[in-house]
């Protein structure tokens, strides 16, 4: 059977979801977690990656077993899983479910505070200038639709193709943090946060306009800013 599970990690104490060699991540925590509950190997499969230090509000996985799942497996989870990781929710799922393939959009939230917080300590990046916002949303409102989004890419990535659908981009306040959130059908390595390191330096009078326009069409990542802290970056939604 074909399982649909629903988490979501504070990343700050992981090198990612992804499974790498030597280091702690979210999926390896989860595979652990599921396997000792199930009683046999669990490999659980993510709707993406998210970076060392990136937070998950909402993040979906699957995986396959022939375990029955009682009703109290998400408490028995949960008491095995660390602080920093929760489970939402499980149901099961067709066949052919893939978490991630299956996935029609998500949306990430940078946050952004300008005065020294301890709350906000490892959840948020702080800035000390003052930014012009209505020159971002400006600068934001180009990147809408699909186009090729090599500038905010990690260099050294696996994919083949760099297109991605952006569907909706905007800054906000939410009482004393300024949000950017951003959906589309996928996202690449590191491109919310070099998006943000960005358009901080558009909001900050160091790059006007039409320089962003290039930047984005030179497919350059070495011309983009420089990614914004992780702490600042939430996966907050996936559609399917």
């Amino acid at each position: 059977m074909r399982y649909q599970i629903e988490l979501s990690y504070n990343g700050t104490n992981y090198h990612g979801w992804q499974l790498q060699p030597n280091v702690i991540t979210v999926q390896e925590v989860v595979n652990n977690a599921l396997s000792v509950i199930m009683r046999q190997p669990i490999y659980i499969e993510g709707c993406g990656r998210t970076d060392a230090g990136v937070h998950a509000k909402q993040y979906f996985g699957h995986f396959d077993s022939d375990y029955d799942l009682p009703d109290t497996f998400l408490k028995n989870l949960n008491g095995i899983l660390p602080i920093d990781i929760a489970a939402h929710g499980i149901q099961m799922a067709a066949p052919d479910f893939n978490a991630r393939f299956n996935a029609t959009s998500r949306t990430y939230e940078y946050l952004i505070t300008f005065e020294k917080n301890p709350f906000y300590h490892q959840f948020a990046a702080r800035l000390h200038n003052v930014l012009d916002i209505e020159k971002m949303i400006e600068a934001s409102n180009t990147l809408i639709g699909i186009k090729d989004f090599s500038s905010f890419s990690k260099v050294k990535s696996d994919v083949t193709n760099f297109n991605c659908n952006l569907m909706a981009a905007r800054w906000y306040y939410r009482n004393d943090l300024l949000v950017f959130e951003v959906t589309a059908n996928r996202f690449l390595r590191n491109m919310v946060r070099a998006m943000v390191g960005t358009l901080i330096q558009v909001g900050e009078g160091r790059i006007e306009l039409e320089k962003f326009i290039e930047i984005v069409e030179s497919k350059d990542r070495r011309l983009a800013g420089v990614s914004a802290p992780a702490c600042g970056l939430y996966l907050v939604a996936v559609e399917y």
